[in-house]
């Protein structure tokens, strides 16, 4: 339920200005729609839901709509913008980047576009990073590129510092595009115009490539991630059936999301076990993991395990752990624990392995974005646009049930979108991998 939820986007006024895009109205067989001011996208999709509320149509709750008003906040030919990227890598950040600029500069005519480098620390003095102009000429073919073109990086910076920059430049809008981290830095830069009485639209556009970030249906990168990840997976099986009693052991992205290590599981359908932090597991015993995976490869002579980041980090609590610059914990490596104990437990059983351990991690970060996401990034950028263009701020974008939604700051780091151990996802991967559902 989302009775405690606030769903509602913050403005910094009235629109009256006439948006350019009517002028790409030529007859009534436009494909260009308005959106209704007066709608929303609802939060329920199932007819049960709806009903539980005991409500009327007029009070279910629902997000904002993305896409162009009839009228925007923002006068164009007036309009300066910013844009940074920050945290790690992802597939589609040159491909966001590309098409905001395109956005901007060929639809609604705003002129002078800036680039911050290495993520917020480009706008900070001491770092002494140059500003980039970014034009359609500049941002020509960077979608076939990884990474991307402005650099990023990870820690906090004085949001006074950054307002400070925003000011001297005359930005008028900032779009940021990262993660939790990275929003939750946006959120407070937004606080701190407001505390300053400017009219400086900050909107997000969230990017994890764990897609672990809530109420939106998926994060760009995603797919491209998860759809590398089968590579890997393939090249494990080959390796493990290549030889007596083989083990392939890959290891995923996922710190505490396990989407990659599922999605990727059952697009190749050649893994064996899945382990995922959202479910916990025992490694030792008659009914745990390693027992299992003995057993499987006596019979079978080979198997293929899948395991994301951030999983088994109960057995290895007693390591040194500190925080990375985002302030986020540092994980162990489970998987190359998890590499050992497999040795350890075959040699006590007195039992042959083979086993090949791969991780991916940072290959599959620096791809280019895949086709769909490609697409996926291009429609998110143009959201985004039109809702700063609109007056929108403190806001990301997002898609919901398939529509694309202004989702409020503040809500979109609120909490973290997690497998559900209930969910028909991971039913699916039992199902594909016949493993227990849960070991020991």
């Amino acid at each position: 339920m989302t009775d405690s939820l606030d769903l509602s986007v913050k403005t910094l006024g009235t629109c009256r200005i006439s948006s350019p895009l009517g002028t790409l109205v030529q007859n009534r067989r436009s494909t260009l729609h308005y959106v209704d001011e007066t709608d929303v996208v609802l939060f329920d999709d199932t007819r049960t839901m709806v009903a539980g509320r005991g409500v009327g149509a007029e009070e279910l709750p629902g997000f904002e709509p993305g896409g162009p008003r009839g009228r925007i906040f923002f006068d164009p030919s007036k309009t300066r913008v910013g844009i940074v990227t920050c945290g790690g890598l992802c597939p589609g950040l040159n491909d966001v980047i590309r098409a905001i600029v395109l956005e901007l500069t060929n639809r609604y005519g705003v002129q002078r576009i800036y680039g911050f480098r290495n993520g917020y620390q480009g706008f900070v003095a001491k770092y002494g990073r140059a500003v980039v102009d970014l034009t359609p000429e500049v941002v020509s073919g960077i979608n076939e590129y990884g990474g991307t073109i402005l650099g990023t990086s990870r820690g906090q910076q004085d949001p006074y510092e950054i307002v400070d920059c925003l000011e001297q430049l005359s930005l008028n809008v900032l779009f940021v595009i990262g993660g939790d981290g990275s929003m939750r830095g946006a959120l407070r830069i937004a606080e701190v115009i407001a505390e300053r009485g400017r009219k400086i639209a900050v909107i997000g556009v969230p990017k994890t490539i764990d897609n672990d970030i809530p109420y939106i249906d998926q994060s760009f990168g995603f797919q491209t991630a998860f759809g590398k990840a089968t590579e890997t997976i393939r090249a494990a099986h080959v390796e493990a059936r290549a030889v007596p009693n083989g083990v392939g052991l890959v290891q995923l992205m996922g710190r505490h999301s396990g989407f990659i290590a599922c999605y990727a599981a059952l697009a190749n359908n050649d893994a064996d076990y899945v382990l995922i932090p959202e479910v916990p597991f025992a490694l030792d015993g008659d009914n745990g993991f390693l027992s299992h995976l003995r057993a499987r490869v006596t019979r079978r002579g080979h198997a293929v395990v899948v395991v994301a980041e951030g999983a088994g980090q109960e057995y290895l609590q007693h390591e040194p752990q500190g925080s990375d610059a985002s302030g986020n914990r540092k994980l162990h490596d489970f998987g190359v624990y998890l590499r050992k104990r497999i040795f350890d437990y075959f040699a006590e059983t007195d039992t042959e392995v083979n086993l090949k351990y791969i991780d991916p991690s940072y290959a599959i970060r620096s791809v280019p974005a895949n086709p769909y996401d490609s697409v996926y990034c291009i429609r998110l950028a143009h959201a985004a646009v039109h809702a700063a263009m609109a007056g929108r701020t403190e806001m990301v974008v997002g898609r919901w049930h398939g529509r694309f939604v202004h989702i409020p700051m503040a809500l979109a780091i609120s909490s973290r979108n997690q497998v559900d151990p209930e969910g028909d996802l991971w039913m699916t991967v039992l199902e594909a991998t016949n493993q227990p559902p849960r070991f020991g």
